[in-house]
């Protein structure tokens, strides 16, 4: 269904980080919950203006991509700066048990929020059992 990330990957990252001196926004928090024949994801971008938010999907691979600007302007001496600017990534394995068709997306208040319906044939189904006598399956 819905998969994490390679924790190696991650290593790389920090490894590279830590050896370079040069430090990368870390990737924006998000919740997923599957309700029904729904997968609810919730990220959080506060401070991110909608429109330098992208999605997209490759196979079943889901990509966003958001940039939050700094509100420090040239030339303004900084007193502390903890909150993360630059371009932020994440990736989502969804899985072939999703119709990645027919995502939608809605962005309020700082979350972005996507509902990915599970696909057709991922559905639960009843198998009906057929009765009386004593019939064999046959191959």
């Amino acid at each position: 269904m819905l998969m994490r990330t390679d924790p190696f990957r991650e290593l790389d990252r920090v490894t590279q980080e830590l050896f370079s001196g040069v430090r990368r926004p870390s990737a924006f928090p998000m919740d997923a919950w599957r309700k029904d024949n729904t997968v609810w994801v919730a990220f959080d971008l506060p401070g991110v203006d909608p429109d330098s938010v992208d999605l997209k999907v490759e196979r079943d691979v889901l990509t966003v991509q958001a940039e939050r600007k700094p509100l420090t302007k040239e030339g303004a001496d900084v007193l502390i700066s903890e909150r993360p600017s630059g371009t932020f990534t994440r990736q989502l394995f969804l899985g072939e048990s999703l119709d990645t068709d027919n995502i939608e997306a809605t962005y309020d208040a700082g979350v972005l929020s996507l509902r990915i319906p599970v696909a057709e044939q991922a559905k639960p189904r009843k198998i009906e059992i057929s009765g009386g006598g004593h019939k064999e399956l046959r191959a």
